[in-house]
């Protein structure tokens, strides 16, 4: 993938994107890897090659595991976020960034007004203008 201004803040923000889900998730470190690459492979959202461990999964949270993390683990978590009744919110740019990434590549949509309306209702002022970037970003990247 191209690394346009706006994925590198994907990128960077993957990280914190799946500390959210670890925090928040319930279970050990191995039961919440376990569930993310059961989920993945449920919901077609990727197909790991093999379920992490724990260890794994506490290292993608690193900063500088961005590159690292496999599109599917970051499309999985916030699916799973999304739809947490602790309503979480990402914390910094990067990571809305990174939320809005996968929001698009999760789901098909229309209009970026479309995408950015199938967002839970906690999720769609704090992610409208990534999601307009990501919608961008998304376009920029099609053959005409």
């Amino acid at each position: 993938m191209p690394q346009s201004g706006f994925y590198a803040k994907v990128r960077r923000g993957m990280p914190a994107l799946i500390d959210q889900w670890r925090q928040l998730g319930q279970g050990g470190p191995t039961q919440l890897a376990l569930i993310l690459a059961e989920t993945a492979r449920v919901a077609h959202l990727g197909e790991p090659e093999a379920t992490p461990d724990g260890a794994m999964l506490e290292a993608w949270s690193h900063p500088e595991a961005g590159d690292a993390i496999p599109l599917w683990a970051a499309r999985t978590a916030t699916f799973l976020l999304a739809q947490m009744p602790a309503r979480p919110l990402p914390k910094s740019d990067d990571e809305a960034c990174a939320w809005a990434y996968c929001w698009l590549r999760n789901r098909t949509f229309a209009s970026v007004d479309e995408a950015r309306a199938a967002l839970p209702s906690h999720l769609q002022e704090i992610l409208a203008h990534a999601v307009g970037a990501a919608w961008a970003d998304r376009q920029g990247l099609r053959l005409v």
